[in-house]
């Protein structure tokens, strides 16, 4: 399969589900409910924020380590979760002899041993270093005399999420640090762990795809007056991402849609050169790809957790996940 038609699939059914099918009506519904991020699928290196822009024809490929993360909101209540699958070998026809399945059983024990870490009153720091313990107790034998460790992305963390954002502030470590920032009651916890078999470090490469409007700095006029009154491209298209979106992430392939749903606007589709003026100009701020070293296969696992006064619930988990 293409990489888009799997995000497509998701998306659609994520749509379909809350409802919100119909692109033409994203300005008026997409702050109750629906997708709150771009569909992530990274493959193998890539470890997070890469979803096929138009015209990506990646397929996926035997062998591949994918890693899937997708977003659903209602009300601005966002739940964040991630899975890793290894694709079939050719001959086979079968991942349980794959080598890297115990990188993405570390993933898993490391984000169920953050959970359980979890709670009022806890240190961030602490719930860091038992990911750390757990995730780095596993190694990866390619079974040709060749063992490899299994290191945590030490750059890489979960997060608090508040409505509407998806980063609300608070990082979950996934190795041990100095934050003694504790958690507190109510909050909403994405406990999100990446395993790798590289150097531990990730750094950006690559097309960006992953986009948010800074709402540091996005200009009143865009927030209140009407679109009919933005002659200037920039501004219309700032004006279109923030009617569609506000302050949830978006991807090229959301934006084309809602382009393509309001012509009135005579928004042109090479667009790319007007977006990477409002990404330099501090108005967006894009989220390129986060790889680990050519060759290192990387896995992730995650659960978005919600600390009530008497328990935690994982908000994510239902009977097939």
């Amino acid at each position: 399969m293409k990489l888009i038609d799997i995000v497509n699939n998701i998306e659609d059914a994520t749509r379909k589900f809350t409802s919100t099918t119909d692109i033409t009506q994203q300005p008026e519904t997409y702050k109750g409910k629906g997708i709150a991020f771009p569909t992530g699928i990274s493959i193998n290196d890539v470890a997070a924020h890469y979803t096929p822009n138009r015209g990506d024809e990646t397929v996926l490929k035997y062998d591949d380590i994918m890693k899937l993360d997708f977003g659903v909101h209602v009300h601005g209540n966002i739940i964040d979760s991630a899975w890793t699958t290894i694709m079939p070998n050719k001959q086979s026809k079968s991942s349980e002899e794959n080598p890297y399945n115990s990188l993405v059983q570390a993933v898993k024990a490391a984000t169920d041993t953050g959970i359980k870490a979890a709670g009022i009153d806890v240190r961030l720091c602490d719930v860091g270093e038992q990911i750390q313990e757990v995730m780095e107790s596993y190694e990866v034998d390619l079974g040709n005399g060749e063992v490899l460790p299994v290191k945590c992305c030490r750059n890489l963390c979960g997060h608090n999420i508040k409505p509407y954002t998806i980063h609300g502030g608070k990082s979950v470590p996934i190795v041990k640090n100095e934050d003694t920032t504790k958690m507190e009651e109510f909050e909403h916890f994405a406990i999100e762990t990446f395993g790798t078999t590289g150097r531990g470090f990730v750094y950006t490469d690559g097309e960006g795809s992953h986009y948010a409007i800074n709402l540091d700095r996005i200009p009143k006029r865009i927030t209140t007056a009407p679109e009919n009154d933005f002659i200037d491209k920039n501004d219309k298209l700032l004006k279109i991402i923030w009617d569609n979106f506000g302050s949830l992430p978006w991807c090229k392939r959301y934006l084309d849609k809602s382009i393509l749903a309001n012509p009135k606007l005579k928004i042109s589709l090479e667009y790319y050169d007007d977006l990477d003026y409002l990404v330099m100009a501090g108005y967006i701020q894009e989220y390129l790809p986060l790889v680990d070293i050519p060759g290192s296969m990387t896995a992730q696992a995650e659960h978005t957790i919600l600390l009530h006064s008497h328990k935690k619930e994982i908000v994510s988990f239902g009977e097939d996940y």
